[in-house]
């Protein structure tokens, strides 16, 4: 592969990821309409729906799962900047490609590894809700476990290709520098 194919890569999964955390936001809209009218059926009509209130907590989910890699690519996510926020262009790219080799991937195939069993027996069992006007949709809840760490592990490769390509970058212009004449 070419270097402007995989730079197109990691472009294309951040598009995809984007997308992805975008679709994921209006799930705040639901949140918040669906909690409305969760208690305003309960305080002015006396009516409670269980069915509503586990439709909060799966979009609460979906949100988070869904958008966490949006977030990494976005730089939302917590850091502890005791080096990297003085650190220089070159150290800053060492650091992100270590932590998504070293930290991010690993973690992002512990969570399918250990994860995938648990969803398997979901589907299998087609698992609904305990509650009996619950949502029959708890297979799906438990399916975004999975996808979750995908969206994160596609979002550390795209972080890595940035981290190689500003590495090289960097040593193309040192080899410039140095053969410059003076």
């Amino acid at each position: 592969m070419n270097a402007a194919r995989i730079i197109g890569l990691a472009a294309a999964i951040d598009r995809f990821n984007t997308a992805v955390g975008r679709a994921a936001s209006w799930c705040v809209l639901a949140i918040v309409l669906i909690g409305f009218a969760v208690v305003l059926l309960r305080y002015v009509l006396g009516v409670g729906s269980i069915w509503l209130q586990e439709s909060i907590l799966y979009a609460h989910a979906a949100l988070f799962l869904l958008a966490a890699a949006w977030t990494l690519k976005e730089g939302g996510h917590v850091r502890v900047d005791v080096f990297y926020a003085s650190a220089s262009p070159r150290v800053k790219a060492w650091i992100d490609l270590l932590g998504v080799l070293l930290l991010l991937l690993p973690f992002c195939i512990a969570i399918v590894w250990f994860s995938w069993p648990y969803v398997a027996r979901s589907w299998a069992i087609l698992e609904r809700s305990r509650e009996t006007s619950g949502l029959p949709l708890v297979f799906l809840l438990k399916t975004l476990i999975p996808v979750f760490a995908a969206l994160l592990a596609l979002q550390g490769v795209s972080q890595a290709i940035k981290s190689i390509v500003m590495l090289t970058m960097l040593r193309i212009g040192r080899r410039r520098a140095a053969k410059a004449p003076r």
